[in-house]
């Protein structure tokens, strides 16, 4: 085949798009993980499993309708009081970023009061399987349309943007149990990542509105508020100090 002998016009835009995939496919791994940790255990598995499926077939079905895809930006109405005429992009995106940060505080609402929403000890649930499999779709159409996007922005060749896609979604679906652990684990990190998402959120909001945000003070905001995190997650998991001790004694 005549694009291997000249890997250099394939292979570096492949890896470049796998890797923003990858990035841009975080916050949704995070958002099936805390959605599938409603679920009893035997369940979360498959949950997190279809969550990404069902984000890969939403990814792939939007890249073979570009043309459909390219047609969302034309404007459909305008908004007097932000000066900004509304495309079916903007539409999706307002009602995702508001669906978002909804389901956001929601969640931070119910673990200020002790509530999650998890499996009873009686074996019962508080959600349902497929309640849980509806979030996860409707968020994937959003998360999906930013990154496909992006991608037809980046790349011109259809076979590439799908495969960057199953390589990123071969990472995600490696990655989602250690990071839905991680993130169930750790309290204070599924606040901060529930934070994420509000933050998210607003930004989708604010884009849909013709306020852009870039991309990479929310990205560095959020990396150096995850390492803060970290350096606390350790600070907590040193053994106490032996003046500490006796002073707690006291």
């Amino acid at each position: 085949m005549e694009f291997l002998a000249n890997p250099e016009t394939w292979l570096i835009p492949l890896l470049t798009l796998t890797l923003l995939e990858i990035v841009l496919g975080i916050d949704n791994v995070i958002f099936i993980s805390i959605l599938a940790g409603k679920l009893p255990k035997e369940k979360q598995a498959k949950a997190r499993r279809t969550g990404l499926l069902l984000a890969f077939v939403t990814r792939v079905a939007l890249l073979f309708s570009i043309s459909w895809l390219m047609s969302l930006t034309k404007p459909l109405f305008s908004l007097p009081i932000v000066d900004h005429a509304l495309t079916g992009r903007d539409l999706i995106l307002l009602l995702g970023g508001l669906f978002l940060i909804g389901k956001s505080v929601t969640e931070i609402h119910h673990k200020l009061e002790g509530d999650d929403g998890e499996a009873n000890p009686a074996g019962g649930s508080a959600v349902s399987f497929n309640a849980v499999i509806v979030q996860i779709l409707l968020l994937d159409v959003v998360f999906s349309l930013d990154s496909v996007i992006t991608a037809v922005g980046m790349v011109k060749e259809l076979w590439i943007m799908i495969a960057a896609v199953i390589l990123s979604l071969g990472v995600m679906l490696a990655a989602a149990a250690s990071i839905s652990d991680f993130v169930n684990r750790h309290p204070t990190v599924k606040m901060l990542a529930l934070s994420f998402l509000i933050l998210i959120g607003v930004t989708l909001v604010g884009e849909s509105l013709g306020q852009h945000i870039p991309k990479g003070y929310i990205y560095f905001s959020m990396a150096f508020a995850f390492l803060v995190e970290m350096l606390n997650l350790r600070l907590r998991s040193k053994p106490a100090h032996p003046v500490e001790l006796r002073q707690s004694v006291k």
